[in-house]
């Protein structure tokens, strides 16, 4: 019977966890799906790839479809987007190294000249 729909594929890459002690495998398909969801979204390949793998161990973690976490993050902007894979990467990450950002606050500098301490 023929098909035009592409082939399940049951190909895996190989990772190394954060322990760089044991391996992990997810599928092929997945792991394209994510990385080109996030290449469309602004992200560079290395950050798309690096962001996708830590999707996939935190989905795996919690026993969550991978596709429907990409389908919950599409409904983002990109703000919302940025602040949210932010926070699932610190919480891969060690607690002595933390990503984020800061937006400074705009000084009139009339204004800060006439304060007296």
């Amino acid at each position: 019977m023929s098909s035009n729909l592409p082939k399940l594929t049951t190909e895996s890459k190989q990772f190394f966890d954060s322990t760089f002690q044991n391996q992990v495998s997810f599928p092929v398909n997945q792991i394209d799906a994510i990385t080109g969801f996030f290449e469309k979204r602004g992200f560079d390949v290395e950050s798309a790839r690096s962001t996708t793998i830590v999707i996939l161990n935190q989905a795996r973690a919690d026993n969550v479809n991978v596709f429907e976490v990409i389908d919950t993050l599409n409904t983002l902007d990109d703000s919302e987007l940025n602040q949210i894979v932010i926070q699932i990467l610190n919480a891969s990450r060690e607690k002595t190294s933390l990503l984020g950002y800061r937006i400074s606050s705009i000084v009139d500098a009339y204004e800060s000249r006439n304060i007296v301490i």
